[in-house]
């Protein structure tokens, strides 16, 4: 007996459960906006030089587009006027109808007068307001990787927090940091302040991702856990379309910035009617919170349990309050077999989903196509993905799901390289194609970590691996670089690195309809390949990390039929 029986007593799955994801859920309509909010933000207009503030007319009449054309070269595709080079002399004679075509020889010089933009598509960026082209092109993404980088940090800082104040104290404050400093970065009066306000930003999302996802699963009776982290998934999804809509509709970056940030003040205001994690408060030495907790779930979800009290609780989980007797630090993930074979491979996989995700989606406009119908396309990709990524969930398991899925993002971004430039169709398709089986390796990645990772350091966990995500989608932007040594290279980067993470996911144990772990020995007993033997036991008891002894039995199923058998490779770890 464990905490997945105390579960079913309170009602399964019920009423609670539904209102609790549903709530914590929620927000995901917008982390999407904060993700990819730098393609609409940080839209490059189209632009030329600024003409000269003196300059003499000719005798003749011309109109506007004459008068650029006397001043601003084309680019050397010789299809669009060049967006960082002016001519030092007026050319009239290049109006003239029989005029000569050969320009090589004139004299240009950079943009001295500023830029003006096309505000067809944007009325205001970054870009426009803080003159980012030419030179300071690279300062664009700049901004998506600061951003990344707060989430990064926010990975590591609010990870090791929630595993000691608590999943759902962290997640609190952050719905009220991103809500604050999200609208305040509407307000940066300069491009230097726009990044710090990004960087907290980053930071609060990943506090709201990491939390979230672990205060749901630790709601959530085992059996239920694959449909419901897939739907609440579909969160996201849904997410990518209200930006388009909020983009296309607002076309202002600071409008836009507090659009996508006010209503997380709502999510604040509701998110204290959220129930602390059980599981945690018990490991915690709060059993009484957590017995209160419990309580309230059986009757809202109308099943009262008047049987249960502290004594009934401590017996269900007394194998994990005794293993939870030392502070368990980020060492403990790889101290042990099984826990650091399990965290190897998801290093990897986290940082190759990550990685080719963005270097996807982070540069919309090199697709030729309306940046708004490129992210509703993108967006309604997600859908057939995820429901694909439900079905390969539930029938061949989370291991196998996660490595096709990257298997088969690999194959369409180098069938990608193969396509023609002028197959702009064909290549936008595969790219979507190629979108969408990453975004299933997201689907499967966020419910497979929380699975695998014991209670006792469940955060610790998430927040640890989920810092390789990041790297990968702060490395995306910079990739694309080196299509100048070479146009296919970003490319075989990217299907590289997901063909790699897709070896190292076939040597994860499969979770599908196990319980929970809440303790280093669950996972070390399940996973690590050997048998739990007193002298193993010995090895790997936590007097330093807070693992301890137990019995032959996890949750009732015996361990014989939990383990996988010892072999070679990543299992030796």
């Amino acid at each position: 007996m464990g905490f997945s029986d105390l579960l079913q007593e309170a009602g399964g799955f019920g009423r609670f459960q539904w209102m609790h994801v549903t709530l914590i859920s929620l927000p995901g309509l917008l982390m999407a906006s904060q993700n990819l909010l730098n393609n609409f933000v940080s839209g490059v207009p189209t632009h030329h030089c600024s003409l000269p503030a003196n300059y003499s007319l000719p005798d003749y009449q011309i109109d506007e587009k004459q008068l650029v054309k006397a001043f601003i070269p084309l680019d050397p595709s010789g299809n669009r006027l060049d967006r960082c080079r002016r001519y030092v002399e007026p050319q009239w004679h290049l109006l003239v109808t029989n005029g000569s075509a050969n320009v090589s020889h004139l004299k240009t010089e950079e943009c001295l007068d500023g830029w003006t933009f096309d505000h067809s598509e944007f009325l205001a960026t970054t870009i426009s307001e803080w003159g980012l082209v030419c030179s300071l092109r690279p300062l664009k993404q700049m901004i998506q990787t600061i951003y990344m980088g707060g989430v990064l940090t926010g990975a590591i800082i609010y990870g090791g927090l929630s595993d000691r104040f608590g999943r759902r104290s962290v997640l609190i404050w952050s719905y009220l940091q991103l809500a604050i400093l999200g609208c305040s970065a509407a307000l940066s009066p300069t491009y230097s302040v726009y990044c710090i306000f990004r960087f907290l930003c980053g930071m609060a999302v990943s506090g709201i991702i990491i939390n979230g996802v672990s205060l749901k699963v630790e709601w959530i009776p085992t059996k239920e856990r694959t449909l419901v982290g897939t739907l609440t998934s579909f969160f996201f999804t849904f997410g990518q379309l209200i930006l388009a809509g909020l983009a296309y509709w607002l076309r202002d970056w600071r409008k836009l910035q507090v659009v996508v940030c006010v209503p997380y003040f709502l999510f604040f205001a509701y998110s204290w009617w959220f129930a602390e994690s059980a599981r945690w408060l018990v490991l915690n030495r709060r059993s009484d919170k957590a017995l209160k907790n419990l309580h309230r779930v059986a009757r809202i979800n109308g099943k009262p349990i008047n049987q249960l009290t502290l004594e009934v609780l401590h017996s269900h989980m007394k194998r994990e309050i005794d293993s939870c007797q030392s502070t368990l630090t980020a060492y403990d993930l790889v101290k042990t077999r099984g826990m650091r074979r399990i965290s190897i491979c998801l290093m990897a996989v986290w940082f190759a989903t990550s990685f080719a995700y963005y270097g996807l989606v982070m540069d919309l406009q090199k697709f030729g196509v309306s940046i708004y119908v490129m992210q509703i396309i993108f967006g309604a990709v997600d859908i057939p993905s995820k429901l694909l990524a439900l079905a390969a969930l539930t029938y061949l398991g989370r291991r196998y799901s996660q490595a096709t899925c990257l298997f088969m993002s690999a194959l369409v971004i180098f069938a990608n390289i193969f396509i023609p430039p002028d197959m702009q169709v064909l290549r936008t398709l595969l790219a979507c194609l190629g979108k969408g089986f990453t975004s299933s390796c997201f689907t499967v990645v966020y419910l497979y970590t929380g699975e695998l990772y014991p209670t006792v350091i469940r955060q610790t966990g998430m927040g640890f691996v989920s810092t390789m995500a990041r790297t990968g989608s702060m490395a995306a932007p910079a990739v694309l670089i080196l299509d100048e040594v070479f146009p296919a290279l970003p490319s075989i980067v990217y299907g590289g690195a997901a063909v790699l993470a897709g070896f190292f996911a076939c040597f994860l144990p499969e979770t599908l309809n196990v319980e929970l772990p809440d303790t280093i020995n669950d996972v070390e007993d399940k996973w690590s390949g050997r048998k739990s033997t007193p002298h193993h036991q010995e090895d790997v008891s936590l007097r330093e990390g807070g693992v301890c002894e137990h019995g032959d039995q996890v949750s009732g199923v015996p361990l014989k039929e939990l383990k996988d058998v010892e072999g070679t490779g990543l299992n030796a770890l």
